[in-house]
């Protein structure tokens, strides 16, 4: 019985954390929650396995939504194109209860994000899943990624700004295009 509950237990907390990270990587909602029925179906299976001391229940069960993302694109030849819908991604990576119905609001996704998300590599973009979609940490991150914290923070500051300047450039008016390009380079060149 302690066995059932404590992957209930885990499934409960961490179910959207997996569906979010499949939400960044896939292309529909569907190939999302199916990849995440898979995940937690391979995580039952190996539950006795499971060793709270080496890793916690949500790098462990993200270690094994990886490992069931590079199956499928595998076995299916299928490479990694757009995200889910960002609407679909943010309405469940901070839930922990299941959404029954959609938003009626008729809010759609952000086109410039999804275009943002779109230019990033398949690294950076996994490096993106795992941190806003499977809510991870950098050294969890690390851990699952097998680089090094160093570089997880590195392509996630860069993806980031990357990502921003895009959304920025899409949402400029034509016209002042030049004049934010020139205070955008210097405010930057503070930073550093």
């Amino acid at each position: 019985m302690e066995f059932v509950q404590g992957f209930e237990a885990a499934y409960d907390e961490h179910v959207w954390d997996v569906y979010g990270f499949f939400g960044y990587r896939v292309r529909r909602r569907e190939e999302a929650e199916d990849l995440t029925q898979v995940t937690f179906e391979r995580a039952l299976k190996a539950w006795n396995r499971f060793d709270p001391e080496r890793a916690s229940a949500r790098t462990w069960l993200l270690v094994i939504a990886h490992n069931v993302l590079v199956d499928h694109y595998r076995r299916s030849s299928v490479r990694p194109e757009d995200p889910l819908p960002v609407e679909d991604v943010e309405s469940v990576s901070g839930m922990r209860e299941p959404q029954t119905e959609f938003d009626e609001r008729g809010l759609g996704p952000s086109p410039e994000l999804e275009d943002a998300l779109a230019q990033l590599t398949d690294r950076e973009r996994e490096v993106i899943a795992l941190r806003f979609g499977g809510d991870l940490k950098g050294a969890e991150i690390a851990e699952i990624t097998g680089l090094t914290l160093a570089n997880v923070q590195q392509l996630l500051s860069r993806s980031l700004r990357g990502m921003r300047k895009r959304i920025e450039e899409s949402e400029a008016p034509s016209g002042a295009e030049g004049t934010d390009a020139g205070q955008a380079g210097g405010g930057e060149g503070e930073q550093r």
